[in-house]
């Protein structure tokens, strides 16, 4: 078991890659808070996760949080400290785009805001509260999410381009920022990840439907970035740090 004694706080945890990574993590033996602001699927997401811990000591708690919301970062934060002492691992995976998304010439102001707040604001909130809890336990791992968006030009998308482009760009600068408290700070970039929110999406957006076709092998799974978070948060990658990993079936590189 890669994660046994570990305490993960994981943002969006309710659905898709969120839900895949508490999965996975609690399956490693990780106590796993899954902050989550839709109560259904964040209790579904605990139970599921509760169920894959059973035989490595692994648990999962749900927590109802706003990850734009100060107030109620902070609470998400000191429950996970009241239930389980400490936290290691932080991943940074609530946001998300729309169907409004568009051209910075026709996108809504309020998508851009949206996007603002949910993506930039989300990970800066809950870094900000999660980073001293894991310093205080010694150090451990910040894993942020990136997008293939943030790598290579994507037409329709420049609202969720700007935010991505943003937490590329903090990642690396919290890895210097951090490593003298033994914190490492990673992003993942994926591509076209079929979570049910990405699926209507392919069926409603002729560019991301394009652009999926170019991916050498395939499309990806939520398991598939969860498997590259596992890493990021284990003993395995102590070195790691300031990276910004692709899981995109090379379409960064045709």
């Amino acid at each position: 078991m890669r994660l046994i004694g570990k305490v993960a706080f994981i943002t969006g945890g309710g659905g898709g890659i969120g839900r895949a990574t508490a999965e996975r993590f609690a399956e490693e033996g990780a106590k796993v808070m899954i902050a989550e602001i839709d109560e259904k699927t964040g209790k579904e997401a605990a139970i599921s996760a509760q169920n894959k811990g059973k035989n490595s000591g692994g648990d999962a708690y749900f927590f109802k949080t706003n990850v734009s919301d100060e107030e109620s970062v902070k609470k998400a934060i000191s429950k996970t400290i009241e239930l389980y002492g400490k936290i290691n691992i932080l991943h940074n995976n609530a946001g998300g785009s729309t169907l409004q998304d568009g051209p910075v010439t026709e996108a809504p102001l309020e998508e851009f805001w949206r996007c603002i707040n949910l993506d930039l604001l989300g990970t800066f909130l809950c870094s900000k509260y999660a980073i001293p809890e894991i310093a205080k336990s010694g150090g451990g791992s910040v894993i942020n999410m990136s997008s293939n968006v943030a790598l290579m030009a994507l037409p329709g998308r420049d609202c969720y381009t700007a935010v991505k482009g943003a937490i590329t760009s903090m990642t690396r600068s919290m890895a210097v920022e951090y490593a003298p408290d033994k914190i490492r700070v990673n992003a993942i970039a994926p591509s076209v990840t079929l979570s049910d929110r990405v699926k209507t999406l392919l069926e409603s957006s002729p560019e991301i439907d394009t652009i999926s076709k170019t991916h050498l092998l395939g499309l990806g799974e939520p398991i598939h970035v969860a498997d590259l978070a596992v890493y990021l948060a284990s003993n395995e990658s102590p070195i790691t740090t300031g990276q910004i990993i692709s899981v995109d079936s090379g379409v960064t590189i045709v």
